[in-house]
């Protein structure tokens, strides 16, 4: 139920939404990437909450100041930046 209407939405937008297996990582590799970046910073088993909000915009900075292979080497910043611009002056 919670995705019920993905299909409406598709058609919305033009696009399309996959769905991974569960336990399938390598499914998800960019995200299971960042996650292990995070993991850096805020090991498994550890409470999130345990984290002032200060510690965890400075974890979220780095991770979106780092550059990525898959991004050409840009860093997230500068790759959502580089899509606002095309949206916008396209």
């Amino acid at each position: 139920s919670e995705f019920s209407e993905l299909g409406a939405i598709e058609k919305l937008v033009d696009t399309k939404v996959y769905f991974t297996h569960p336990y399938s990582s390598w499914e998800r590799g960019t995200n299971e990437r960042h996650n292990g970046l995070i993991r850096r910073f805020i090991p498994k088993g550890r409470s999130i909450s345990e984290f002032s909000i200060e510690a965890i915009g400075r974890i979220q900075n780095w991770c979106n100041t780092l550059p990525r292979k898959i991004l050409g080497y840009l860093t997230p910043d500068e790759s959502f930046e580089d899509q606002l611009r095309e949206i916008l002056y396209d």
